[in-house]
């Protein structure tokens, strides 16, 4: 699917679901997320992942609705938890079928977005590694000089901005010597198509979300 209209989708289906308390809209999609992630052969600490992670907010949000509110509403105890799940299996959904640079893309091409704003996101996206490994560095070279910069410590953010706006100077420098020129017309390397199946599919699935909205309890 093309990844601006699946990007749409996921994105509409999860603000739907977000002011309705209908479960089998949430199984249902939670059920479709799933067998989405199966057919791309997701390794099992990757799955791993996808159900530890939501795990302790979902189970504190049941324990409070279920045994401390007013109503004890095991109803809207499983609608959360349900919910919960479904905001992680559909944002895996796009995370996993598509690359940042593919995505980049497809905003760029398919959404109309200012080359500037896709390719500056994944810009960013790139560097998060590489800010990692700095803010490791940061943190043996204060061990050396006998200081502890713990996660906390301000000290270790201030030096992390730093370094990531020297970076944003030679970005910006690099965009320019690869020939980026704001506002002039570009051509695409590689093009993003959009097939009618990809309509089909979110059109369909906003059809199917309403029915289940509407005609179920």
């Amino acid at each position: 699917m093309n990844p601006s209209l699946q990007l749409l989708l996921v994105l509409l289906i999860s603000f739907e679901v977000s002011f309705t308390s209908r479960l089998t809209a949430n199984l249902v999609f939670l059920v479709i997320a799933i067998f989405v992630l199966l057919a791309h052969r997701l390794h099992w600490r990757q799955w791993l992942r996808l159900l530890a992670g939501p795990f302790l907010p979902a189970l504190a949000l049941f324990v409070t609705i279920v045994f401390y509110s007013p109503g004890h509403d095991w109803h809207f105890g499983f609608v959360l938890v349900s919910r919960i799940y479904l905001y992680v299996m559909l944002g895996a959904t796009v995370t996993f079928t598509t690359t940042p640079l593919k995505l980049a893309q497809s905003l760029e091409q398919t959404a109309h977005l200012p080359a500037k704003f896709a390719y500056g996101t994944l810009s960013a996206v790139n560097l998060l590694p590489k800010i990692k490994q700095e803010v490791i560095q940061i943190r043996a070279a204060a061990l050396m000089h006998g200081v502890t910069l713990h996660l906390w410590s301000p000290t270790l953010y201030f030096k992390a901005i730093l370094v990531a706006i020297n970076w944003s100077d030679q970005l910006a420098q690099a965009i320019e010597s690869h020939g980026f020129v704001e506002g002039k017309q570009r051509t695409f390397a590689h093009p993003i198509a959009v097939h009618w199946y990809d309509w089909a599919l979110l059109g369909g699935g906003i059809i199917i979300l309403q029915v289940l909205l509407i005609a179920f309890p």
